[in-house]
């Protein structure tokens, strides 16, 4: 069912649906991006609201703004903006939040879900990764998908997830010896580091999707900043079969995976099951 006639359907039963994201230490870029949050939500009937906080704000005062907003019965879905300041510990203050309300998927209840192939809040970066893959009409039983990078909350779940589909999946890391080895092989490419410009077309197998989901900010010659992924998106495109830029590759599909999963940490706490 579309998240529009969802919402509808929660707020015919008197449920409320919304969002509150939490924004530390604003900068122009992030307030921007929290903007376009704010919009794709009214746009579905999300209600949305940003909770600002001072760059000096404490790991203690953020686990409390945490707990609060747990506790509120009026809020149904939660996430923190990244990245955090260098002083604070994202990855606790991820964890703290209720596995129900937690839109992101980055709770460990809701990435161990995805390990028993069951999906309650899934994570929705390694979600939109898939959902871009599935978009190709590629046929995922038995493709060789190689995940570079191993994080908690994108590498590994998307290896999950793609496992689920019977893809054959290899996750290379900091250690794997001979990278170009796995994904020259690669019917699917997910790249997931944070090295800007790692994946060249050396890399890649002549047709394959390549998905980027690094975002760096390099220096341009002229001092100019540009934000670029980890592949080297012009040489690559002549190669592969897909791929996707960054910016406007995997980011505005996370979007749409958050609208989803606003929505459905609003239907599980209110005993719904729509899917």
């Amino acid at each position: 069912m579309d998240v529009a006639l969802r919402v509808v359907a929660l707020r015919e039963k008197r449920r409320v649906v919304k969002l509150i994201a939490v924004l530390v230490g604003a900068t122009p870029a992030a307030e921007l991006f929290a903007n376009r949050q704010a919009e794709a939500c009214r746009a579905v009937g999300i209600d949305y609201e940003l909770k600002k906080l001072s760059a000096g704000a404490t790991q203690t005062e953020l686990a409390g703004v945490m707990h609060k907003l747990n506790e509120d019965a009026s809020v149904t879905g939660i996430m923190l903006h990244l990245p955090l300041p260098e002083h604070l510990n994202a990855t606790d203050l991820q964890y703290a939040i209720d596995r129900w309300k937690d839109v992101e998927g980055v709770n460990p209840a809701n990435i161990g879900y995805v390990v028993y192939g069951q999906r309650a809040l899934v994570p929705f970066t390694a979600a939109s990764c898939v959902k871009l893959v599935r978009a190709t009409g590629t046929d995922l039983k038995g493709a060789e998908a190689v995940v570079v990078g191993a994080s908690q909350i994108v590498g590994k779940p998307v290896a999950l997830l793609l496992m689920q589909e019977l893809a054959t999946v290899c996750v290379c890391n900091v250690a794997t010896k001979d990278l170009m080895l796995h994904t020259q092989r690669a019917d699917i490419l997910v790249v997931a580091v944070g090295k800007a410009g790692l994946i060249g077309p050396e890399h890649v197998k002549a047709g394959a999707i390549v998905i980027d989901v690094g975002i760096n900010r390099v220096t341009q010659p002229d001092g100019t900043k540009k934000t670029v992924g980890d592949v080297q998106f012009d040489a690559v495109a002549e190669k592969a079969g897909w791929i996707t830029p960054v910016p406007g590759g995997v980011g505005p599909m996370t979007v749409a995976i958050l609208l989803r999963n606003t929505v459905r940490a609003a239907e599980l706490l209110a005993g719904m099951t729509a899917g």
